[in-house]
């Protein structure tokens, strides 16, 4: 027996319904239209424009089935009320031999028929391709409404759909979950009203603000989701303030010694990050903390520092890279940092031997305070005495579940997510609303501009001539590959091809190479070479995207960059620019460029501030390949649009607050009808 609110139906109906996320009366009120078609009228065939969708009553004259050029039925009609006179031409180009059938019985028996489509002008005249077609009796009267189309998969008719969902609107509970007055004020309509609207709307409505979505009923819709996200999220921040954590006293000594070791102050931003991050560790609750900042903005001392906080405090911290190259470099950096100052730090990564590997999970399980590694943390056998702070870099990188697994390796520890691709504050606040976010917006003293230069791949050879002179003067150069995300197979042999060009062309100069398919100890022999000036040229694939800090580096080419995203160009661009030195990204590009290629580029050309690259990637893309694996974990928007709704995200976020204090009944009655079971999502 289904469940009250289950969609009752057979069981192979129920499979493909789920497919479409619905399993509830409650998701088929809210499988909303995707367009709408007009069947309320009938247009005569001598006043029918070409190219625009209609519905005409004709009576059949004659079928038949033309062989050649290619196998296809064709039909002649003409208008039911003018017998004989302004003649179309059906065509169906695929068909079965019961709609021939059916169609001749039609001309036999005189029977009219509605047909729908667009008329197009063909080589016999006017012509319907594949029009949608059924008898239809003289006394039958037109729909009062105009036709629902729907989101929909294999198998599962739109009749089928049409009549699943008017069941469900009968039967569903539309009660409003607002207040009235309230939602009158802010010009919203009932929540029954507005998906009564939006299921059947009436002919006289505009068919613009439907199909643009800013109709009110539109409005009421989208302001409901994004409320329901934001009470989803803030519900889920509020129980884990509920849970005990380590407190992490902040006694200073620790952070004191490290800030007064740097060759370098600590800029205001870093400094407002820091006290955050500290209030943030001294509470008895786990801190959920995104920080986000451009690239080369300063996150790793603001995270040393919080690890100054955990280890003075007696606790351990985990620190989670994504990759080999970008966890190497952490624990250089950190090592080189901390060791003087007597903290124990140790790398853990898959390169490890079987023998060391077992000695490195030793170490973090009891003596080590810092322990910096790859996914290897959250792998089985690696078990933290203290883990009193999680930290993850580059977090969009990583899944909901491994964020969970990290945090499950100690008693409900205190997380930290950095975080290099800016994120628009629309998508912020409406994404990251069960995190505290905190923000640095200042770059550190003396970073040199990074000049952006677009270059047709016709002019190579003045990219190269670039490389030499660029290390004539002392300085070094990167130059990136070009991403072939359908076969990393050919994406290696890229590297491979770049790397022989440039090692003939540039024979005088030291060339390295670091790709994805070479084996740990290799790439962090090519890295350590690069670091340490013993190479002039790295050649790589986006393995060096983040993290890889060398100063000396004042060139980033990157070839075929139109098949770069915009978050990628950034990141690589900020490798270069990290001294004092004049530093430039030259972007190489083949020609003829798609809309969107030639779009992204003009951007990267045309700005340096992260966060407005991060919006205008938003509105090229949408939210859901920005927020990335942050998708696995939240409900995702299928209506609201973070771009042109963030009026509704701050009215969502305010009333969120309000009903939270004031009416928990509400909360739960407005999850229930949005979210079902999905609300247990978000755990991460």
């Amino acid at each position: 027996m289904p469940l009250a609110d289950e969609i009752d139906a057979p069981d192979a109906l129920r499979s493909r319904l789920r497919k479409l996320g619905l399993e509830r009366r409650d998701d088929l009120v809210l499988h909303l239209p995707l367009r709408y078609e007009d069947e309320t009228r009938v247009t005569a065939i001598g006043d029918a424009p070409f190219g625009v969708p209609l519905q005409l009553e004709v009576l059949v004259h004659e079928v038949s089935v033309r062989l050649a050029p290619r196998r296809q039925l064709l039909v002649q009609v003409s208008d039911a009320s003018n017998a004989g006179h302004d003649l179309l031409l059906l065509r169906f180009l695929s068909f079965y031999g019961s709609q021939q059938r059916a169609l001749e019985a039609a001309r036999d028996d005189h029977q009219r028929l509605r047909v729908f489509g667009e008329i197009r002008d063909g080589f016999l005249g006017p012509e319907m391709v594949h029009p949608r077609y059924r008898v239809w009796r003289a006394d039958e009267a037109l729909p009062s409404s105009l036709t629902p189309v729907y989101p929909t998969t294999a198998g599962l008719a739109q009749s089928a759909l049409r009549k699943l969902i008017a069941r469900a609107l009968a039967a569903a509970d539309l009660g409003e979950s607002l207040d009235a007055a309230w939602c009158s004020r802010h010009a919203l309509p009932s929540f029954a009203a507005a998906v009564s609207l939006l299921h059947s709307p009436p002919p006289d409505v505009s068919a613009a603000a439907l199909q643009n979505r800013s109709h009110p009923a539109w409005r009421r819709v989208k302001f409901d989701e994004l409320l329901a996200q934001q009470l989803s999220l803030r519900r889920a921040y509020l129980a884990r303030r509920r849970k005990g954590a380590p407190v992490l006293p902040a006694s200073a000594s620790l952070a004191k010694r490290l800030q007064d070791a740097l060759p370098f102050a600590l800029t205001g931003a870093q400094q407002r990050v820091v006290a955050e991050i500290a209030a943030d560790l001294k509470q008895p609750y786990p801190m959920q903390r995104l920080l986000q900042g451009d690239v080369g903005c300063g996150k790793t001392i603001v995270a040393a520092l919080a690890v100054c906080q955990a280890a003075e405090a007696g606790f351990q911290t985990a620190f989670m890279a994504p990759t080999e190259i970008l966890a190497e470099q952490h624990y250089l950096k950190l090592r080189a940092w901390f060791e003087p100052l007597g903290v124990d730090v140790v790398c853990l990564s898959a390169r490890l031997g079987a023998g060391l590997r077992r000695a490195t999970q030793r170490q973090a399980a009891t003596t080590a305070q810092l322990v910096v590694g790859t996914h290897a943390l959250i792998q089985e056998g690696l078990d933290f005495s203290r883990l009193g702070l999680a930290i993850v870099d580059e977090q969009h990188r990583f899944g909901v579940v491994q964020r969970l697994d990290l945090r499950r390796k100690g008693v409900n520890p205190h997380q930290l997510m950095m975080s290099a691709t800016p994120i628009p504050r629309t998508l912020a606040m409406s994404y990251y609303a069960d995190l505290d976010v905190s923000v640095i917006d200042e770059l550190p003293a003396g970073r040199s501009p990074v000049r952006t230069r677009l270059f047709s791949a016709t002019r190579r050879d003045e990219v190269v001539a670039a490389v030499r002179a660029v290390v004539a003067a002392g300085r070094q150069a990167y130059w990136v590959c070009p991403l072939i995300e359908e076969s990393a197979k050919l994406e290696l042999q890229a590297a491979l091809d770049t790397y022989a060009a440039l090692s003939e062309e540039l024979a005088d100069l030291r060339i390295g190479l670091v790709h994805g398919r070479l084996r740990s100890q290799e790439k962090a022999a090519v890295m350590a070479a690069f670091v340490a000036a013993e190479v002039d040229v790295l050649v790589a694939t986006t393995v060096i995207e983040v993290g890889v800090d060398v100063p000396n580096a004042s060139l980033m080419v990157i070839e075929h960059a139109e098949r770069f995203g915009l978050a990628q160009l950034h990141q690589l661009r900020g490798r270069v620019g990290r001294g004092s030195h004049d530093s430039h990204c030259v972007l190489l590009y083949q020609q003829p460029l798609s809309a969107l290629a030639r779009a992204r580029l003009k951007i990267i050309f045309e700005h340096r501030d992260g966060f407005e690259i991060a919006r205008q990637d938003l509105q090229l893309r949408g939210p859901g390949e920005l927020v990335g694996s942050r998708q696995s974990g939240v409900p995702l928007l299928r209506y609201a649009d973070l771009d042109s709704d963030g009026e509704l995200v701050e009215m969502a976020q305010q009333m969120a607050a309000q009903l939270l204090r004031d009416d928990p009944e509400c909360v739960s009655r407005h999850l229930r009808r949005w979210l079902g079971s999905r609300e247990e999502l978000l755990k991460a």
